[in-house]
Order: structure tokens, then sequence, then C-alpha cells
């Protein structure tokens, strides 16, 4: 069969145009991933067997190809697994991760692809490559050099060996997460267990009982129906029972353990320690920090501890007023975790005059977008248009595109927004097409896939959103067009390739702010029945909301860094501390907030053992002193100053992973970061 008939055989293939979607099927992975991995390695064979000097141009480039083409099929179909997830594509997904996590390690590990690297870095042509290339050079053998090519071939074959099982256990963690959230639900026919919940909320659950062909209502796991109940819900033995389903999911204490992840986080510790241990590192934790800003363990430690020494007292103080007006108001003697959320939406009403369900009907979605693409117009310059026609995998799914001053598109995106069944939970963005110019000369757009988990529209009415969700809607997007608006032409450096892990959340922490300034709300909000803006009364309840509890949720999110960083950098194998033990001696030392006993939240944190953020959980404070201290800038000179935003857009976005990303803060903002913009926007005093 020729190379045309495969790729009309199998649409995988056809990287030609965007994703078709439609035409995928299960039958396609396996044959298109054979044929991928196939074809790259016969080119990578021909590079290394090269017998000219390596160049840029004969060497360089036609790996930057096959690089692409390797997005191109594979990324699709590990964007399926996770919103369109069945037992039969996470089979074959699986299957398949095996084959890639291979081939990636034999890249790793190519001394024939090694020696050209140094060759070039080596030969008079590299003095006169620009700073781009050099980096796209120097982050190659940086590569190299962690994936293990100076080891001895024994040691090579573990180190293939362990990678091989971390990405099946990694895959298997998320699926169990999955599969767990699922496997719980609650049937509810007595419409009085449901006291205090809106009718927004009701009808969520009413939605998700029809759609299971029951009546009355239905709660299960997925996110926006978990934080309905535990924000709404009078009664605290419901509270208690889906805080307790939510917590202990994929884990020894669930209501289902088939799912259970304890196994699955031990032999993850341990290879990954393993792992670094094989490449030279004493920890794994050291091993993350080399491709990251951070210095050492030291520098992220003292940050973290320093930050919760500035911000427990008051988190203490919020809690103490916290438990007392739950005893006072709403008669709660024993507060207790599931209690939290709650009790605190009570009282941010009587203090604020404020509740999500409040700011709810001036957030509709297509408002709140609407808005999003004004603030993105008037400050980069970019206008951002819908287009139909474009294949995609479920009817709720849209498709923009981004288009420049002279009416050029520069980029496009996938929208995803609401929960449903079989698909993962959380926000996430990732790359679909990189942008790059190939070696013909013609320019790949960059695409994206932006997707969330809000609540989705009820009985035929237009979605709004949270105060909650918008500020995520924001802050995906962020990631979103510092892939899209980069300027960069070389693959492993565009968009967010090759941006260190704690400098990546800039610009989506960094576009969280305009949901909180009036300028932005002016564009953003638009009452569902009146169009009306959001308030001048509102709006000051939900800016001074902006410090509400602020101080507990940096414990708690300096809580998790602590114990994702410390089960990484004091990894002991003779005797490993326990999970627990290690997410509790924490807790002791910042938190303020203790869960139950039967609390098992590492069991589903993803981040760290299925995502990219193990030891690099710290990369949201960290890069969230870099995005409140870029955005003080805007607090300066103007919140939608079209200069500003040029400036940000040319300094930081347009470069990618090109410049160390502590260069360009100092060329946007002229100086080194400091910490006051992140607490005073946080309402914490020190």
């Amino acid at each position: 069969m020729t190379k045309l008939a495969q790729i009309q055989n199998n649409p995988l293939l056809n990287i030609s145009s965007l994703p078709n979607f439609e035409l995928f099927h299960v039958k396609h992975i396996e044959p298109a991933v054979t044929q991928l991995l196939s074809d790259n390695r016969a080119e990578i064979a021909r590079l290394v067997s090269l017998t000219e000097i390596p160049s840029w141009q004969n060497f360089i480039e036609p790996l930057e190809v096959i690089d692409n083409r390797f997005e191109r099929v594979w990324g699709p179909i590990g964007h399926l697994d996770a919103v369109r997830n069945s037992d039969e594509w996470h089979k074959a997904y699986t299957n398949c991760l095996e084959w890639v996590t291979t081939y990636y390690t034999e890249v790793g590990q190519n001394s024939g692809l090694y020696a050209k690297f140094n060759a070039i870095v080596d030969s008079l042509e590299f003095t006169n490559y620009t700073l781009a290339q050099k980096k796209v050079i120097e982050n190659a053998l940086r590569n190299f050099r962690l994936s293990g090519i100076a080891l001895p071939a024994e040691q090579q074959s573990e180190y293939q060996e362990i990678s091989q099982q971390l990405s099946q256990l990694s895959s298997q963690f998320s699926n169990n997460v999955l599969k767990s959230t699922q496997a719980w639900s609650k049937h509810i026919t007595d419409e009085s267990l449901l006291k205090g919940l809106p009718d927004s909320a009701k009808g969520l659950l009413k939605q998700l009982a029809e759609n299971r062909e029951l009546s009355g209502w239905c709660v299960t796991l997925d996110f926006p129906s978990y934080l309905a109940v535990m924000t709404h819900a009078d009664s605290r033995e419901l509270r208690a029972e889906v805080y307790r389903a939510f917590g202990t999911r994929s884990s020894d204490q669930a209501h289902n353990t088939e799912f259970d992840n304890t196994d699955n986080i031990l032999k993850i510790r341990s290879l990954r320690h393993q792992k670094a241990n094989l490449l030279g590192f004493d920890q794994y934790a050291d091993y993350s920090l080399a491709t990251k800003m951070a210095e050492s363990s030291e520098q992220v430690l003292g940050f973290l501890r320093d930050l919760a020494t500035k911000s427990k007292p008051q988190a203490k103080q919020e809690l103490a007023t916290l438990t007392e007006f739950a005893k006072t108001e709403l008669g709660i003697d024993d507060f207790q975790p599931w209690d939290v959320t709650f009790t605190s939406e009570k009282f941010k009403s009587v203090t604020l005059s404020l509740s999500q369900e409040l700011l709810r009907p001036y957030f509709p979605v297509e408002s709140a977008l609407k808005g999003l693409f004004e603030i993105t117009q008037k400050l980069f310059g970019i206008r951002i248009e819908a287009q139909k026609g474009v294949p995609v995998w479920h009817p709720d799914v849209r498709f923009f595109e981004l288009i420049g001053d002279n009416e050029e598109v520069i980029g496009q995106f996938y929208l995803d927004l609401y929960a449903r069944e079989n698909k993962r939970g959380g926000a996430w963005m990732n790359s679909a097409i990189s942008r790059w110019v190939h070696p013909q000369g013609d320019l790949q757009k960059p695409v994206a896939y932006l997707v969330c988990n809000f609540t989705p529209p009820l009985d035929g009415q237009a979605a709004c959103l949270t105060h909650d969700e918008l500020t995520t809607l924001f802050h995906e997007f962020g990631h979103g067009i510092h892939h899209l608006m980069t300027e960069m032409e070389h693959l492993d450096i565009s968009g967010i390739s090759g941006v260190p892990w704690d400098a990546v959340e800039l610009p989506s922490q960094f576009m969280e702010n305009f949901c909180w300034e009036k300028e932005g709300l002016a564009l953003i909000s638009s009452h569902i029945e009146t169009g009306e803006t959001l308030p001048d009364a509102l709006f000051e309840s939900l800016k001074k909301s902006r410090g509400f509890q602020s101080a507990m949720m940096m414990a708690r999110q300096i809580e998790f860094s602590l114990t994702d960083f410390e089960m990484h950098a004091f990894y002991n194998p003779e005797h490993v501390e326990e999970i627990a033990d290690l997410s509790q001696r924490i807790r002791e030392e910042v938190a303020v907030i203790m869960p139950p006993e039967y609390s098992r939240f590492m069991h589903s944190f993803s981040h760290i053992f299925a995502g990219g953020y193990a030891a690099g959980y710290f990369s949201y404070k960290w890069a969230e002193v870099l995005s409140a201290d870029a955005f003080s800038l805007f607090e300066e000179e103007g919140i939608l100053n079209p200069e500003t935003g040029a400036k940000f857009k040319n300094i930081i976005l347009a470069a990618g992973g090109s410049v160390d990303p502590m260069v360009l803060f100092k060329a946007f903002r002229g100086r080194e970061p400091n910490i006051e913009a992140l607490l005073r926007h946080s309402r914490i005093s020190v």
C-alpha cells in the first residue's frame, strides 16, 4: 500500500489539515502509531548516517519535521482519551503509549543524534545562529543528558524500563481517577434533602438523573455537581457523604476500591527516585529543577515557607471567624471540613452581600466570551471570531480564529466548556498544532485545545458562569494566547514549548486579573435577563471578596506544594514515609483546616502523579508572584492600556521558550519580581 493510500485509509495519519475527529475510530489508533513510529525511526536512521557536516538545514530541520508529525498524529489520540474516554479507546491508547515511551527513550539515548548535535555546537556555523536557534540546540543537549545519554548500556536499559513503567502508571492513575469519579453517584427522590440548593443547581442534578433515565435528582462527583452540594446543601449529612466520596476517590477508602491508586503512588515515587539516581541526582526534586526557573530545593522550600509564615496567622484568624459564625448563626457546634464551603458562602453573603449564585446571572457564557475577546482585542490588537463547519469531538465544542492587524489568521483554538460523562475533570490547555516554519518556507499556524468542566446549559437555557468559573476560563485562555501568540518559528521553543514549568503559569494567572477589575467586568458582564453590567455595589463587594479567606486558600495551596516537593526532595528508599503521614506532617506545619483521617486527596491528585507537576506544583505560586507583579504595571499605566498590552505580547508571549523567563520579566517590568503585588492582590497583610 502506498503512503497516500495509508493516509486515505487512516484519517489519523492525515496531517495536511485540522484533525478530522468525526472520522477517527479506535481501529485507526494502533496502525497510525505503528506507521508514525516506523517512519520516524527510518528518518532518524537516515540522519544519523549522513556523512556531511551536520547543519541546521540538513539535520535540525528534518528532525523538526518528524517531531511535528509526531505531535499531529499522537496528540489527537491522547486528547480524545481525556475528553471522550471509553474503555476500548483507552486500551488502544495505553497499548500505544508503551510503544511511544520506548520510542522517546530511544531518541533520547541515540548516541548518533547526540554526536550530531555536539558537532553542530562545535561548528563554525553555530556562531552565526540566532539566539533562538542556539536555545533549541542547548535544550536538546540538556534533554539528552536527562534521558541518560551518558549512561552505560546496562543502565540505559534500566532507564528505559523505568520510563516505560512510569508512563503506564501515570496513565493508569489518571484513568483510575476518572473511573472512580464515575463509579459513585447518589440518587435522590426526596426533594427535601436538596433544601438550600438554588434552582440552577437542582436543575443540574435533575439533568444528571435524566441522563441516567432516573426520576428525581442525581448527585455525582463531577465538579459542578460536587460543588453545588458542598456550597448550598443545608443537609450536613448529605454534605458529609458527598465530601467523603469525593475525598476518597481512587483510594482504599473509596466506595468502590477497584480503582485504588495506593500501589500506583508507591511505585511512582520509588521509580522516580530510581530514575533521578540513575542520572546522578540525589533526589527527583533535583531532576525536576533541572528544567525550571528555581535553582535549588532550598530556594523552593524557602519560598514556600516564607509564604506560609506570611499567610498562616491570617489564615488561622479567618478560620476562627468562620467557625464562630457557623456556631452562632448556623448552629454548627462541631465545625467540620464539609461545613467550610457551605459556611463560607453564607458568611460571604452576610458580610459582603455576595454569593456565586448572585453573580452567576451576570456572566452568561456568550457575554463572558464576548468580553474576553474584547479585552484581547483592546490589549493585543487581536480579533477573535467563531468558525463553523470544523470537525469536533462533541456537539458542544466550538472553534475560533485569532485574526491580526492585516486580517491574517495567526492561530485557532477549540473550546470545550462543559462537564459530561467520560470527560476528565479539571481544566487545561493543550497544544493541537504548534507554530512552525516548514523547511520549504510554509508557516504552520498554531492551534490549541481549551478544555473546562463548567455547569452545562439546563433546560434549553443559556449557561451562566460563576465568578470562579469565569476566572478559570480566563486562566486557560491565558495559556492559550501563550501558545497562539508566539512568534517563534522553531518547534521546540514555540508557544509554551521550552518554557520552564514554573513560568508557564505567568500568562494564565495574569489573565485572571481582568475578572476582578471594573474595566474588565464592564466588558464581561451582562445580566442574562436585563443585559445590565455588574452594578457598582456588587462590584465593590466582589472587589472586597478577592481577599475573602485568601490566606486560608494560600495555606491550602502551600500545603499541596510542600507535600509534593518534600515527597520528591527527601525520599528515603530504606524508610519510605507513607503518603498519609507525609501529608499530615505538612498539614500540621502550614495548614489550618485538618481533614478527617479517611481523607485521601493525594490519591486523585493527577497534577502530581499523572501530569507534569511532579516536584513542580510550587510553580503555581512561583508564577503567581510573576503574574501579580506583571499586572501591577497595568494597574499603574491603565488596566486596558494597549501600549502596555503590546509590550506584554511582544516580550512575554511572542518569545515562547526562546529566552530565560527571568530575562523576559525584567525586560517587561524593568526590575526583578517581588512578592508584594501577590500579597496585596490576596489582601494578606504582613
